[in-house]
């Protein structure tokens, strides 16, 4: 069976459609799975280190850029088609699959002209572009949220979850102690702010470091900063005297999970699936310019369920995060009741149920 799994961009996108690929080839190792998406995106340097074929696109986003950015995008779009219908015959799939992201639109879109049975996974609340236009042509709809449905036909639209991968579930302790070489006994809080770092929320975090001095030799940060920010945080680390491992980017994230008592991070779909899989207290910064908001309408969701504790970016200081991570850290009852509240939430088995109506989608057209 040959499976294309379409899109990127980010980690939100990708790592969902990482973990589907995860599953079919747990469930059948003879299964080939590509990955199609741009030269630029997340998935050219993360899909190589996760053993997979990529192919890649000549295309461009069209949403919130600048009139000279959407001309070129849509010159790039008809190059974007042609490389589409070349990977589509060059592979002949049996089943392709979006994942978000505009490198989805034009294969997905096209598979569909082509009767190649395809399926869509919306991980957010509110449809992005590419998706809310793929959701009337494909054959199935995964999305992650109830409120998601209104946005497309009930009849092929499942509530799944979204996909989260095996190895943020099984990373190892010993082996992430080995690998990120931090100190063993210290309270461990990991950072991160999507894929390509958030600079308030790596500027907030160093401003924090002044206002936790007193627990300096208590507490300790796996902080992923992107690579715009990673030579200044790391250097001032180093100059408040923290004890940290800094990294642009974290690609063990199971490992730096397992290790970690909190974390604070964005409110992305896959990272809010992430931390609910695992049950971690979490302290949320939603990204304010999220369509819809959805960020800060899924973090709230999981404040009132006292899974998580959020910060709006605009309300951000270094102060007021230093008193969130003060009170998890000395709070330990706390900790324990925002974990259980947190799995409460959790879908694990997400991933399982996306392949699933995959097979049944596969058995349907044969």
């Amino acid at each position: 069976m040959r499976v294309i799994i379409a899109g990127g961009g980010t980690g939100g996108h990708l790592f969902p459609g990482l973990a589907v690929a995860d599953e079919f080839r747990r469930r059948d190792a003879s299964t080939e799975v590509i990955f199609v998406g741009t030269e630029h995106g997340i998935e050219s340097r993360v899909v190589p280190r996760e053993g997979y074929t990529i192919k890649f696109l000549r295309a461009e986003g069209l949403v919130g850029v600048s009139f000279k950015k959407k001309v070129k995008a849509t010159g790039k779009m008809f190059l974007a088609i042609l490389d589409s219908y070349r990977i589509i015959k060059t592979i002949s799939p049996d089943l392709v699959i979006g994942v978000g992201g505009y490198a989805s639109g034009a294969l997905v879109f096209l598979a569909f002209l082509m009767s190649v049975p395809t399926i869509i996974l919306e991980q957010n609340s509110i449809p992005g572009f590419t998706n809310k236009f793929l959701g009337r042509f494909v054959g199935t709809i995964c999305i992650t949220y109830q409120e998601s449905i209104s946005f497309f036909p009930r009849v092929k639209t499942y509530l799944t979850g979204n996909p989260v991968r095996l190895q943020i579930s099984r990373g190892n302790v010993e082996s992430a102690y080995k690998l990120f070489a931090l100190k063993r006994g210290l309270f461990t809080i990991l950072v991160f702010g999507g894929s390509s770092g958030a600079k308030s929320i790596n500027l907030a975090v160093l401003e924090a470091l002044n206002h936790l001095l007193d627990l300096k030799d208590k507490i300790q940060f796996l902080h992923q900063t992107g690579p715009a920010d990673y030579e200044h945080i790391r250097e001032s680390y180093r100059r408040i005297g923290f004890n940290g491992i800094i990294a642009p980017f974290i690609y063990q994230m199971g490992e730096a999970y397992v290790m970690s008592d909190m974390v604070i991070s964005r409110a992305g779909a896959t990272t809010l699936a992430e931390l609910t899989a695992l049950g971690k207290p979490a302290i949320l910064i939603p990204y304010p310019y999220a369509a819809g908001n959805h960020q800060e309408f899924n973090a709230r969701k999981l404040q009132e369920m006292g899974a998580a504790k959020v910060i709006n970016d605009r309300e951000l200081k270094g102060e007021t995060l230093a008193g969130s991570i003060r009170e998890l850290y000395i709070n330990e009852k706390l900790r324990e009741e925002m974990q259980r509240n947190s799995k409460s939430v959790g879908r694990p088995d997400a991933c399982a149920k996306v392949v699933d109506i995959a097979m049944s989608v596969l058995r349907n057209t044969r």
